[in-house]
Parts: structure tokens; C-alpha cells; sequence
């Protein structure tokens, strides 16, 4: 049974709306958090995640205040380096190219480090990310992007560390309540319309924050603002995140900003389901393409695979194999690399060939101009400068010359038996587009004032991304916007009349 009134409702469940939920019951008022899905199936995308966060850190003292599980032998055999508020500046700037909001682009950076202790001091537990983020050179990890922490059990755990940190702390969550639409007057918003558990109630607040993703899971706004052949693409996460809450705000006035034409997508087993399954998490995912090379069903390759860490060009080149031919790709690794790959692609639900020369993988590869693919790569393999030394902890500038489209860096041949090859389409994680926000987390109506009473926060809030996105910043930028809209919002809803 839902209450009739609550002073903070939080519509969504996943990283930003609890570090709003929690922020919010720091003021001593009660608070409501919205579930669309069943609780198995709770937390949005956030469950879905890897938990990678990007967050600034000067040294290995900073990562010990998040991390204090850090043993002696860890720190001795790892360059864990820096990670600055000038590079993370430097890595927003440049992958959306320039176009981030300059002022939600401060608050994330310089906020990142103290909203992360926040979250640890709350019970949040993290990790490093060996394995996915350093690799073993000459005795020593070293980790490299920008990315270095995760939260403990990935997404699930964060989920369910956040759940339990909100019952522990008073804080009310109704699954299978879906937010129908704002009440709101002249005046602002004054609570909200949910259907729940097939009965539509309303319920009155002073403050609502909405933190419930963006329009993916959504095919016909995918295709109206994405594009054509978007309605192709897979969606790596939740099914509930079908923009009703950005909808919702626009109804009554919100101001819709940033890239609606953008999104966040990746590289996805060819055959995973159309929508995140959770029983496989984020594993369907195919991120160790920089050490290979990618080809197309022409046979041809189609990027640059090595230009940049994997964290920097991931979740735009889905979009580039979305406009391949047939809408997919394959990943050819050889035996120097297989070893090297991720655990997601050991898993049993993989579109994978092996074969013991290349003649026989060509002929493997489905849909693929087999004659045109062998030919592609022997003649990358001649392209390829093998007096440098491959190192896949730094850009190593191990290239190609004299290709169509050359590759930068971690330029391996693919000569040595076996082979294997992964058939990857597009993933989509989240879209860019979304409701505008100032900096004290509320939403922006079209006249360019704060609509009173509304917040938001999280992967629906727009102007952060453009184009591209650094990996772990959307974790990060739920936790930021999500703990500054639940303060602004929990000190708004203290300071109102009972």
C-alpha cells in the first residue's frame, strides 16, 4: 500500500536515485522511492553495469580513503598512478568534443572524489579493477584510462548495497510502481501519479527528483530521435528505461537539452537477447577489440580499433558497426592475443568461430565476403610495424602504414594459429539526450527557470555527453547529480510547512 504523501519522492531505483534518496533523508525527511520493475529486476541500468567509477584521485593515499581493504603487496605491485581533475577535464572535453556543459562538467570533476568518500562512508564498498583495467608487464600492474575503481560485486552489488543502505535508514521503495505522471499547478510539482501493482494512485509531495534513465529501452522514441536503424540495435540493460520520466517532465514544461541524436552504445554479441539479461550481467559486452581487428560482412575493416584505450572509444563504435552492412562485425584475435582477451568473452552464450588457419576462419565468418576478408587481413598483417613493441598498458604507437584506414596503436599481426573470431552488433547503454538542470540539481522549464519542487539526476539529465563518453563517468555523474538534486531537494522539503 502506497502512502498518501511523503515530503521527497524519488522516481527510479538505480545509483543516482538512491544517492539522491540517501542525500535527501541526511534532512531528516521522509522519502519514497519509485521501483518500476519487480524487485529481482530493480535498479535500472545501474545493475547491469560492470561499476566502474571515474573519479579523481592524486595518489595511491586517495584510493586507500575508498579502498581501505588495499593491502601492502597490492600497492607494492601496482602503479596504480593519478588520476587528476585536469585529465578527467582534458577526457570530457575531448570525447564530446567540447561540447559537455561547462558548468555540470566542473561539478562532476571536482566533485567526483568527495562524493565518492560520501558513498564509501554510506557502506559502499570498492575495488580495484585488475584484470579489465591493468595488465601484468614485467612483475607490476598498471592501470591505465582514467579507470581504476569498481564498486564490490559490479552492478548487482551496488544495487543491493544501496537498497540495503535505504531500509537501514528509514527510506520507503515500492517495486512495480511506475510514475505515470507529475501533479503539478502554476506553483510546481506537488507529488505523483503511479500505477501500481495495476491500481493508479496519486501521491503528494513537496519535492520530486527523477532519476529513471534515459529513452532506450524505448523503440519509437530510439528511432524518432536516434534515427533510422536504431530500432536494430540491442539494449544492454534494463527494459523498464523507456523515457517516461523525461517524458513526464516535458509535459509540463521541462526544457529539453543536449545530444538527442546521441547515445551511449557498444560493441554486443550478435545474438544476445534484444534486452540485458541479468543471469549474464554486462558480459555480452566485446571490449578487447584494441588488440585486434574488426571486419565488416564485405570483408573489410572499418576502423581505426587501436586509436585510443578502449574506455575512450567503447560506447561510440556501436554506432559505427550499427551502420555496418547487416549491422554487425567480427573481432579476429590470434593466438598471441586469445589469452589476453576479457572474461566476457569465455562465457557460454558467445557468437564465436576458432579455427587453425585463416582460410578456414574466413570461411567461418557468417555473412562475411570470406575471399575479401583473408585479403584484408594478410594485407593489414604486411601493413603492420613489427619493430615496435606492443604494450596494451600504454599507447604503445605500435601502427600500420599504408592502409585505407590505418591503425594507431596495439597493432598485433593475426598470423599465428589458432584464431578465433567474435561476431559483435550494437548495445545500447543509454541515451544522451534529456531534461536541462542548473547546478543545484532542478529541472530547467522552457522559459529557462527552475520549475519548483522537480529535480533530477542521472543517465536522464542532458549536456554532459556529446558523441562519446570516458567509461565509468555514468555511475559517476548518477552519484554527483543524484546526491546534489537529493540535497537541494531534502533541504527544500525540511524547510516547506508540514
Amino acid at each position: 500500500m502506497l502512502p498518501s504523501s511523503r515530503d521527497v519522492i524519488i522516481v527510479g531505483a538505480g545509483n543516482a536515485a538512491f544517492c539522491a534518496a540517501h542525500a535527501a533523508a541526511e534532512h531528516g525527511v521522509s522519502v519514497l522511492v519509485l521501483e518500476r520493475a519487480p524487485e529481482e529486476e530493480s535498479g535500472g541500468n545501474s545493475r547491469f553495469t560492470a561499476g566502474a567509477f571515474r573519479c579523481v584521485y592524486n595518489g595511491v593515499d586517495d584510493l586507500r580513503q575508498l579502498m581501505p581493504d588495499l593491502t601492502d603487496e597490492e600497492i607494492a605491485n601496482t602503479d596504480f598512478g593519478t588520476y587528476t581533475e585536469d585529465k578527467f577535464f582534458d577526457d570530457m572535453g575531448r570525447v564530446t568534443e567540447y561540447r559537455t556543459d561547462p558548468d555540470l562538467c566542473e561539478l562532476l570533476v571536482t566533485r567526483s572524489k568527495d562524493t565518492m568518500r560520501w558513498m564509501q562512508s554510506k557502506g559502499i564498498r570498492f575495488i580495484p579493477i585488475y584484470g579489465r583495467q591493468a595488465y601484468k608487464i614485467d612483475g607490476k600492474f598498471k592501470f591505465w584510462g582514467g579507470l581504476t575503481v569498481e564498486a564490490w560485486g559490479g552492478g548487482p552489488g551496488l544495487v543491493e548495497a544501496h537498497t540495503k543502505i535505504a531500509k537501514k535508514g528509514g527510506i520507503a521503495i515500492a517495486y512495480n510502481a511506475r510514475a505515470v505522471s507529475l501533479i503539478a499547478d502554476d506553483d510546481g510539482v506537488h507529488g505523483v501519479r503511479i500505477k501500481h501493482e495495476g491500481r493508479t494512485v496519486d501521491v503528494k509531495a513537496k519535492c520530486v527528483v527523477l532519476a529513471a534513465g534515459g529513452f532506450q529501452a524505448n523503440t519509437e522514441m530510439r528511432t524518432r530521435y536516434l534515427g533510422p536503424t536504431w530500432e536494430l540495435a540491442k539494449i544492454r540493460g534494463t527494459r523498464f528505461n523507456t523515457g517516461d520520466a523525461i517524458r513526464m517532465a516535458l509535459d509540463i514544461g521541462a526544457m529539453p537539452t543536449g545530444n538527442w541524436s546521441g547515445c551511449h552504445a557498444v560493441a554486443w554479441d550478435r545474438n544476445a537477447p534484444e534486452f540485458g539479461d541479468l543471469t549474464v550481467g554486462d558480459n555480452f559486452q566485446k571490449h578487447s577489440y584494441p588488440w585486434g581487428i574488426m571486419i565488416n560482412a564485405n570483408g573489410e575493416r572499418f576502423v581505426d580499433e587501436g586509436a585510443d584505450f578502449r574506455n575512450y572509444t567503447y560506447a561510440k563504435y556501436g554506432r559505427v558497426i550499427l551502420m555496418q552492412p547487416g549491422q554487425f562485425a567480427w573481432q579476429v584475435f590470434d593466438k598471441k592475443i586469445i589469452p589476453m582477451l576479457r572474461d566476457e568473452y569465455r562465457i557460454k552464450q558467445v557468437t564465436k568461430v576458432r579455427a587453425e588457419t585463416l582460410e578456414e576462419l574466413t570461411r567461418k565468418l557468417d555473412d562475411v565476403n570470406s575471399d575479401r576478408a583473408l585479403e584484408t587481413i594478410k594485407a593489414y598483417n604486411k601493413a603492420v610495424r613489427t619493430d615496435m613493441k606492443f604494450n596494451p598498458n600504454v599507447k604503445d604507437g605500435r601502427r600500420t602504414e599504408g592502409l585505407p584506414i590505418n591503425k594507431s596503436n596495439w597493432a598485433n599481426t593475426v598470423d599465428e594459429p589458432p584464431f578465433e573470431a567474435y561476431a559483435v552488433t550494437c548495445g545500447i547503454t543509454f541515451t544522451f539526450g534529456g531534461l536541462k538542470i542548473d547546478t543545484s540539481g532542478r529541472v530547467i522549464d522552457t522559459d529557462g527557470q527552475a520549475i519548483s519542487g522537480l529535480h533530477a539526476a542521472g543517465e536522464l539529465v542532458g549536456g554532459l555527453f556529446y558523441f562519446n563518453y570516458p567509461g565509468g563517468t555514468g555511475l559517476m555523474a548518477g552519484s554527483v547529480f543524484g546526491k546534489i538534486a537529493g540535497t537541494t531537494a531534502g533541504q527544500r522539503a525540511a524547510q516547506m510547512p508540514s
